[in-house]
């Protein structure tokens, strides 16, 4: 797999994870967990789905031989036994609750369960991810760089799209919200500074307009909430006033700035 399909299938698990986690309500609420969500990251990390009684159970082998086992329910309880075991505390039949030792194990868990709820849909992430070969050298950031620049003279919206997430899953930049400055077809990317002020400030930014197919980037520190940095940003992408770079040298810039990264630590946190 290369490096761009490993990065773009990253980015694929952490929306998925993000979704699952968002579905997860209060503890006894009634709320239902994105069960296709997981599902998928699941299979994403070589889990292996197995069905007993009313269970979906998600096996994952460990070095010790041992199986991890996710029942995919609302608790997502994450279990390092045997399927057997599981099932007995999960949905035990008539005859097994007559047993006074199963009892103890139906009504404590504890002795097996690694994780719940939400620390389990970040245990099932942080696995896939440990799957994937993000190491990159500069012919694949000049790849990407060389797909953005195809994609404009092309006019593929989409590529274009992909492309920048691409980069600013590498760079760390944040996608801003369009209506911050009433940019309402495209997207706004930036590398996000929290001040000691608590100000909140981006530089560069990145714009990409859709309808009329330019990118630019501002090599300037804005902060969103001045109303006068604001205008000036929205001068910038509607053409009235020039931006530090346009067109394909912006790619070759995101790709300038990739190539100067620490290879070595730049995903290592990537799941938290």
């Amino acid at each position: 797999m290369s490096f761009k399909d490993a990065l773009i299938k990253k980015i694929k698990i952490d929306k998925l994870a993000k979704k699952t986690l968002a579905s997860i309500g209060p503890p006894d609420s009634e709320r239902k967990v994105d069960k296709e969500a997981l599902r998928t990251i699941l299979t994403m990390a070589s889990y292996t789905m197995k069905k007993e009684r009313d269970l979906e159970l998600f096996l994952s082998s460990l070095d010790s031989g041992k199986k991890r086992i996710l029942v995919l329910d609302n608790e997502l309880a994450i279990y390092n036994t045997t399927i057997k075991d599981v099932v007995l505390r999960k949905s035990p039949n008539v005859k097994e609750m007559l047993n006074i030792k199963n009892v103890f194990k139906i009504l404590n868990d504890s002795d097996v369960l690694v994780s719940k709820r939400e620390d389990s849909v970040k245990a099932v992430q942080e696995e896939s991810i440990d799957k994937l070969d993000l190491s990159f050298n500069r012919s694949d950031i000049d790849g990407i760089a060389e797909d953005g620049v195809a994609s404009l003279k092309k006019e593929d919206t989409h590529a274009v799209l992909e492309t920048l997430s691409l980069f600013s899953e590498i760079l760390g930049y944040t996608q801003l919200p369009q209506n911050v400055l009433g940019f309402a077809h495209g997207r706004i990317l930036g590398a996000l500074t929290r001040e000691k002020s608590g100000n909140i400030t981006y530089a560069p930014l990145v714009i990409y307009e859709v309808v009329n197919n330019t990118i630019k980037l501002i090599d300037t520190r804005f902060m969103i909430k001045d109303k006068q940095q604001a205008k000036l940003i929205r001068d910038i992408a509607t053409g009235e006033k020039p931006a530090t770079l346009e067109g394909n040298d912006v790619f070759f810039c995101l790709a300038k700035f990739c190539n100067a990264l620490d290879k070595i630590s730049m995903f290592n946190d990537s799941a938290g």
